[in-house]
């Protein structure tokens, strides 16, 4: 048993444009993207800056998300008619854009840094071990990452409370030719799954945790990030195999910070050894030189 090391200092992983996604330009509480061939407009509170580009590229936008008190929630104006889904990609994996009701596209585009270091690492342990590396991913929703991972040779099972996210992401699986990889969908409570599988003596090679501030499972069971999640991460830690490459924790949540998301996993793999990365994603405008962050993580590796 060896002591886990953490990074004394905050990395900042910077999710760049790629050929269907790029962050045009921000500022004044919104954000100018384009994901395909469409333009869109999104509020974004801590873009405290003057935006670059004149008033008429955003003005141009085919659409924009208009929000209310509530958190998260609004509705979308649309300039002509954009289609309802349409086809993206990175890399190798294809996947639906669509105006959901929450803001989002049906992904996270700053998740694209995470994804080439998912790929990277499945790849090694592929390389180091043979075989297929079995992989958890926890709140999978639409699934690019689980795809991204099945790509590089995994073998995943992907759990995600919403039954619409695990077609979304089923019809992802077909749209990247991915559908004969070997990918379990399982709609259900990430924290019943993940109890139940300790209970059987399941392990794997790799874990990612992506959790909600806030969410409800299929049976009505309630998720509350600080509430829950010590005890999802621990449970997490005893599902790594001895052969365990890898565990990936993600959260969005304002009182959250990438130090906090280190000091519990530290505490929860504490005698695995290896080391703990923490920071934050962040978008990088086209000209390189603004980001906006967007989410804290943490991630062990061996």
């Amino acid at each position: 048993m060896s002591a886990v090391e953490t990074a004394a200092e905050a990395l900042v992983m910077r999710t760049r444009g790629w050929g269907d996604y790029a962050l045009l330009d921000s500022g004044h509480g919104r954000k100018l993207e384009r994901y395909g061939p469409y333009r869109v407009v999104r509020p974004e509170p801590q873009c405290l800056w003057t935006p670059r580009l004149p008033e008429s590229a955003w003005a141009g936008a085919d659409a924009v998300f208009d929000p209310t008190d509530e958190e998260d929630a609004g509705r979308w104006r649309f300039k002509g008619r954009p289609r309802e889904v349409w086809p993206l990609s990175w890399g190798k994996v294809r996947f639906q854009g669509r105006f959901t009701a929450f803001r989002h596209l049906a992904f996270f585009p700053e998740q694209a840094a995470n994804w080439a270091w998912l790929d990277e690492a499945v790849r090694a342990a592929v390389g180091h071990e043979g075989g297929q590396p079995r992989v958890l991913n926890l709140f999978g929703y639409t699934g690019v990452a689980s795809l991204v991972m099945a790509a590089a040779g995994a073998a995943v099972t992907h759990v995600d409370a919403s039954k619409k996210a695990v077609a979304w992401a089923r019809e992802n699986a077909e749209l990247s030719g991915l559908a004969d990889r070997p990918v379990r969908w399982i709609t259900e409570d990430a924290r019943k799954y993940v109890q139940r599988e300790v209970r059987r003596g399941s392990t794997y090679e790799g874990i990612v945790l992506d959790p909600p501030k806030y969410g409800r499972g299929p049976g009505g069971e309630v998720w509350r990030l600080f509430d829950d999640l010590p005890e999802l991460a621990g449970l997490c830690a005893q599902l790594l195999s001895e052969n365990a490459r890898f565990l990936v924790l993600n959260a969005y949540a304002e009182r959250i910070s990438g130090a906090a998301l280190a000091g519990l996993l530290a505490e929860k793999l504490g005698g695995r050894g290896g080391r703990i990365e923490w920071g934050e994603l962040a978008l990088e405008e086209d000209r390189g030189d603004r980001a906006i962050g967007m989410s804290f993580f943490a991630r062990w590796s061996a």
